[in-house]
């Protein structure tokens, strides 16, 4: 196998270095020219895989819509080839205090919902248009962490920011992943049976390895390949599976992006073309 790929990934904890670096050895123990490129934002690295200083990108969900609308307006085409099994069929959910008189979202108006930074899908921008597609958000006072901007909420500090502002009762209800409701419930950030649940969206999908269009197929048909046989019996490949938080790797689909890709168009966070036209996002 003489082929090579160059991945981006965006480093927002250290592990990533990890991860990376020990996923790389053993692309290259399977014969497989693998290397890797991190960056401190997804909209650097969205641009690099659009003008081909790399190859592929682990990208976020809304970093997926971004290149998907870069290429297209370029007419190019960018392909999600693989995604965790844990980056499937995810939901996000609205929690109030166990002694709030809130009982569904139909009450928040006049209320103040914590939401995590403004790049999040999970914790910002997905509860938020499921609320106001229903028509819960008249009249309510969003209060946002926008802590790990350019992130897109890979940094949970705005989620966790959001849920310590509920409990101190600087929040009625706080928006976050169904993920991080049982991390911070076995953190004890809340307590058990401190938090009720009045509403949850939709399922979706996070993340993906996205192919960029000056990608060659056969580096990236192997990539896919390799990935997608990934053993989490391997001694040698499991620990890295178990920080990067998957069991096996999946083919890439795209519809569990439909409702991400509505909430970046009703918040104008990017335009149709790709462009970042969200007024107060700073990467």
């Amino acid at each position: 196998m003489t082929t090579s790929l160059v991945l981006g990934a965006v480093a927002y904890d250290p592990k990533v270095v990890t991860i990376w670096d020990g996923f790389r050895t053993w692309f290259r123990g399977q014969g497989f020219a693998f290397d890797y490129v991190l960056y401190s934002h997804y909209e650097r690295q969205v641009t690099d895989l659009l003008t081909g200083r790399i190859d592929a990108a682990w990208n976020s969900p809304l970093a997926w819509v971004r290149s998907r609308r870069l290429a297209e307006a370029r007419g190019e085409q960018v392909r999600a080839v693989a995604m965790r099994d844990t980056d499937c069929d995810l939901t996000s959910v609205v929690v109030v205090r166990a002694d709030s008189s809130l009982t569904s979202p139909t009450g928040l108006s006049g209320r103040t919902l914590a939401t995590g930074a403004v790049d999040s899908p999970q914790a910002t921008l997905l509860p938020l248009e499921q609320l106001r597609t229903a028509g819960h958000l008249r009249d309510v006072r969003v209060l946002r962490f926008d802590i790990g901007t350019g992130l897109h909420g890979d940094h949970i500090g705005g989620e966790r920011a959001a849920v310590e502002a509920l409990m101190a009762g600087k929040a009625d209800a706080a928006c976050l992943s169904d993920t991080n409701l049982l991390t911070f419930s076995r953190e004890g950030l809340m307590p058990s049976g401190a938090v009720r649940v009045i509403a949850q969206t939709d399922p979706y999908d996070h993340c993906n390895m996205t192919a960029g269009p000056s990608a060659h197929p056969a580096a990236v048909e192997a990539f896919t390949r390799l990935l997608l046989a990934m053993d989490y019996a391997d001694a040698e490949v499991r620990p890295l599976l178990d920080l990067e938080g998957l069991k096996e790797w999946r083919p890439g689909r795209l519809q569990g992006y439909t409702a991400l890709e509505r909430a970046v168009s009703t918040s104008g966070f990017y335009d149709e073309r790709g462009r970042v036209t969200a007024v107060d996002y700073r990467p």
